[in-house]
């Protein structure tokens, strides 16, 4: 059985190279493929592997001082989610591009899934400001929620004039398992923001608490699984994307096959090129594509 898991911890790390090291050492040890980011402040990661192996991934981190306390979000595997181990070290565990954060120091009040829950059971007034990518909320989404309009986190800074209007009031920030809405209630809070929450843990944590409940849809996942979904029944699922090209309900993903252009976004089976089976956002790509295949198929001498 294979088991996924996602982590992160803002901490004071003093040599991230070293980390590093580390960090790729004990994957490889324990066959773990996926990706883990180590910067000054803190780490990153999404691992695959056999659940014993993971979790004595998860024994070995307790053991740190820099590390121990973090809370892993488990998820089922398929043995195929990643294509091999990627340890890097950068100047941000998630790329803001926003100098003087410091999310170990001051962020938004955690708010569990529990008590967000609750708040949407009270009707209590509160607004889910979503603080993933534009694609990644096109196949899931709180009720209500807010949109945040990036399409990478380092247009962060960007959300400011779409969301002035909430500066009053009592903002909740979400993504998939916490390490960016932590990060954007510390911006927040820096931008003149008084009542800012971060959901703890994540969306992750709160499907699977809360299956159909306040999050519709599937959870976008930056892996091949792509979407998960956490049903107690699955004909309760509700499918809340919708086709690119004709608006059919999908909640299916696919890369535009014009390698210059790579477009992820939704497209339902109907929509895919009858000529070559693949995905093209536009006509304009796919003409593209037909002229560098053929290009490619010419023989070297012509």
């Amino acid at each position: 059985m294979y088991q996924v898991l996602l982590f992160y911890k803002y901490t004071n790390v003093p040599s991230p190279v070293h980390v590093m090291r580390a960090q790729r050492k004990l994957c490889e040890k324990l066959n773990l493929k996926g990706r883990i980011i180590i910067s000054n402040e803190g780490i990153n990661g999404t691992l695959e592997g056999l659940k014993a192996d993971t979790e004595k991934y998860i024994s070995e981190m307790e053991k740190s001082e820099e590390f121990n306390g973090i809370v892993y979000k488990r998820s089922a595997g398929t043995g195929s989610a990643f294509p091999k181990l990627r340890v890097r070290a950068r100047p941000e565990i998630i790329t803001s591009g926003i100098e003087g954060i410091n999310p170990s120091v001051a962020a938004g009040k955690y708010l569990s899934a529990e008590e967000l829950y609750n708040w949407f059971e009270a009707k209590k007034e509160f607004y889910v400001v979503d603080m993933r990518n534009d694609f990644e909320y096109a196949s899931g989404y709180f009720e209500g929620f807010v949109p945040s309009g990036m399409q990478h986190f380092f247009e962060l800074k960007d959300v400011l004039p779409r969301i002035e209007h909430l500066k009053g009031k009592t903002v909740v920030t979400v993504c998939t398992g916490g390490v960016r809405c932590e990060k954007a209630s510390a911006f927040l809070l820096v931008s003149g923001f008084k009542d800012v929450y971060q959901l703890k843990d994540g969306i992750q944590t709160f499907m699977e608490k809360y299956p159909n409940k306040y999050f519709k849809g599937k959870l976008y996942v930056f892996d091949n699984r792509l979407t998960l979904a956490y049903n107690i029944d699955a004909r309760d699922h509700l499918v809340v994307g919708s086709c690119f090209h004709c608006s059919a309900s999908s909640d299916l993903y696919v890369n535009c096959e014009y390698n210059e252009c790579h477009k992820h976004y939704i497209c339902c089976l109907s929509c895919r090129d009858k000529e070559t089976g693949f995905a093209f956002c536009k006509d304009e790509c796919k003409d593209k594509w037909k002229l560098i295949s053929s290009m490619k198929s010419l023989p070297r001498n012509y």
